[in-house]
């Protein structure tokens, strides 16, 4: 496990901090793609300048990007030998979404562009509910031919707060 990228089912499923916690137990370098792709005070990046900047990530020996980006995934998927999945309810994830915002408000996260402060709006919470379902779907079908690329591909599937916590503790032994 050199190369790995960790997604989620939706925001809030625990992407950014599951990332940290992995790359301070494997010492491997953790990139967000939300720090990436978001320029201050909440621009987007050009497709081109999102992508060569992957482009550069996974030539190195190794990594960590965390984050879904559909846009992108062909980049990371090319070179990746790991993906790690985190697929928590829905409700949770709303749950950790309010939490996050109420936590860090006036605030950047560590895991998100510089000068983009927390935020939540109606579009955010319309976004998480109606993607969440397909992108379920979705993931199964990546995640299968992710695994058919190559036999040596890894596909870690954690569907439990227990799960993520027990993978992580097995890390460390």
């Amino acid at each position: 496990m050199n190369r790995i990228m960790v997604m989620g089912v939706s925001a809030g499923v625990g992407k950014s901090m599951f990332a940290r916690k992995l790359a301070q137990s494997l010492n491997i370098q953790v990139y967000h793609l939300d720090t990436i792709y978001w320029k201050p005070n909440w621009i987007e990046a050009s497709l081109e300048e999102f992508s060569a900047r992957q482009q550069e990530i996974v030539l190195l020996d190794s990594w960590i990007m965390e984050g879904n980006y559909n846009s992108t995934y062909s980049i990371r998927i090319a070179k990746a030998d790991t993906i790690i999945y985190l697929e928590l309810p829905l409700i949770i994830c709303l749950y950790r979404v309010f939490k996050r915002w109420l936590t860090n408000i006036g605030k950047t996260r560590p895991d998100m562009g510089e000068g983009c402060k927390e935020k939540l709006d109606y579009q955010f919470l319309k976004f998480i509910c109606t993607t969440y379902y397909p992108r379920k779907k979705m993931m199964k079908s990546k995640l299968q031919a992710f695994k058919e690329i190559d036999s040596e591909n890894r596909v870690i599937t954690l569907k439990s707060k227990k799960d993520i916590q027990s993978y992580l503790h097995s890390l460390n032994i």
